[in-house]
């Protein structure tokens, strides 16, 4: 198997795989080019500050007192100006809705954790916890034994 890129910014994106026959990493790599938008980063704002967070170092969006937040690796709040909605078309696909109000980044996720009442949550690698419906839950599960 041979690999080649060539980038030149005066030409039209296209990306053109040839290969014997369709296979699981041939429905990866289309995966990965469908989900790409063009760009892998979204403007986010502190306080005092607006900057570009990549979308890998994103481990959950989610809605508090009304307003959208980007949490990072470092477990930061970032502002976003995006709705979740919105949010969710532009995003690649290992985001994954967890509740009504919160995206996860399946990447980040570092277990689920079932709580004393039945309830479980989702504990990312930076330590945030978000509560997971019960919906998303069985929607999340369904979307793991699929791999």
């Amino acid at each position: 198997m041979r690999f080649k890129l060539i980038i030149d910014q005066t030409k039209d994106e296209e990306i053109v795989a040839t290969v014997h026959s369709r296979c699981g990493l041939t429905d990866k790599i289309e995966a990965l080019v469908m989900d790409h938008s063009g760009t892998d980063r979204i403007p986010a704002y502190t306080q005092d500050e607006m900057k570009t967070l990549r979308f890998s170092d994103i481990e959950c969006i989610t809605v508090l007192d009304g307003k959208i937040y980007a949490i990072d690796t470092q477990a930061r709040h970032y502002r976003l100006k995006h709705r979740l909605y919105e949010l969710e078309g532009l995003l690649p696909s290992s985001f994954i809705r967890i509740n009504k109000s919160a995206l996860a980044n399946e990447d980040r996720l570092d277990r689920f954790a079932v709580t004393y009442c039945g309830a479980v949550d989702a504990i990312f690698k930076c330590g945030h916890t978000e509560y997971v419906s019960r919906r998303c839950f069985a929607q999340i599960k369904r979307r793991f034994d699929s791999k």
